[in-house]
């Protein structure tokens, strides 16, 4: 048993010799991540941008044809003999249906919760899989203890500012690109921030699924690091993986996804609808995101409101 107590912290030290992106800033035992930049008065400060009263979900239909990353299906069974031939229960003749599903918790819109990716079996805040990952739930980083995310959202709208309807896939968009695109539309991304970048790729899925899966527009990894260094708390865009792809870099796999979440605790949104703020032009709004409390679920689909 000491044996296995030493290889696991020798593997948690050694998980990747050199870097220093742990322990976290938020403190050796934190969980939150960037999450702890939320605070009472950014929400009070946000819910001073609603002014209309006009809600926009943000979330695509969550279905058997749902954007997913392979092998991730999605189905549902309605259970129950309502369907005309059953017998009523009670005096008032009761009747109703249930549903059972069998679903990836990563399909469709979807928040990734910080035991999502790492780096060589290392995850947040030094965590190694070996002491927290289980096939029954993640007894640390679960999506379950995170509170209610309620603050300033703010939308990039990278295609109007490059001038297209639809990013090509491959374009990234960096620190560079990030700090121009907000600039020219009048937003500047504070500490506590929700940011969202539109980019018109999920038109394409309406056209073409496979082609919606191969590639897409999406942040680089200088831009990663750069919203993560103003304490930006979740990052999300309207293509499933945020991060654009092909890489930068072909050698490497996904690198934005450790970059924000293991290296930095930044959340993940993916497949965010963000057409209609786009059409409106809206650019700062109240986000609001009741995570689902699955216990010990890596990541989860969710439907977050933005409201002006």
């Amino acid at each position: 048993m000491r044996m296995a107590i030493a290889l696991t912290a020798f593997l948690t030290a050694t998980a990747f010799a050199g870097d220093d992106w742990y322990p976290s800033k938020y403190g050796a035992d934190d969980t939150l991540g960037a999450l702890n930049n939320l605070s009472a008065e950014k929400l009070v400060q946000a819910a001073k941008l609603v002014t209309e009263g006009k809600t926009y979900r943000l979330a695509v239909e969550t279905g058997p044809d749902s954007p997913a990353y392979p092998p991730r299906t999605y189905s549902m069974t309605v259970l129950q003999l309502s369907d005309g031939t059953g017998t009523p229960g009670g005096s008032n003749r009761a009747t109703g249906n249930d549903d059972l599903m069998n679903v990836w918790m990563g399909i469709g819109s979807q928040i990734d919760g910080l035991g999502h990716m790492g780096i060589n079996h290392t995850y947040y805040n030094g965590n190694h899989a070996s002491e927290f990952v289980a096939n029954t739930g993640l007894k640390k980083l679960g999506i379950h203890d995170l509170p209610p995310i309620a603050t300033r959202g703010v939308l990039i709208d990278m295609a109007d500012h490059l001038g297209k309807d639809i990013l090509p896939a491959g374009t990234a968009f960096n620190s560079a690109e990030i700090k121009a695109a907000a600039r020219a539309q009048g937003v500047r991304i504070e500490k506590g921030d929700v940011v969202l970048f539109h980019t018109g790729w999920l038109n394409t899925m309406d056209v073409d699924k496979a082609a919606f899966m191969a590639g897409e527009p999406g942040l680089g990894v200088d831009g990663a690091r750069y919203l993560a260094s103003l304490g930006v708390v979740a990052v999300g865009a309207d293509s499933w993986a945020v991060e654009v792809l092909p890489g930068e870099d072909p050698a490497e796999l996904f690198p934005v996804h450790p970059e924000l979440l293991a290296k930095n605790g930044v959340y993940i949104l993916e497949n965010m609808d963000t057409r209609a703020l786009a059409a409106d032009g809206v650019h700062e709004f109240l986000f609001v995101l009741g995570v689902p409390r699955f216990v010990g679920a890596v990541q989860a689909i969710i439907n977050p409101v933005a409201i002006r």
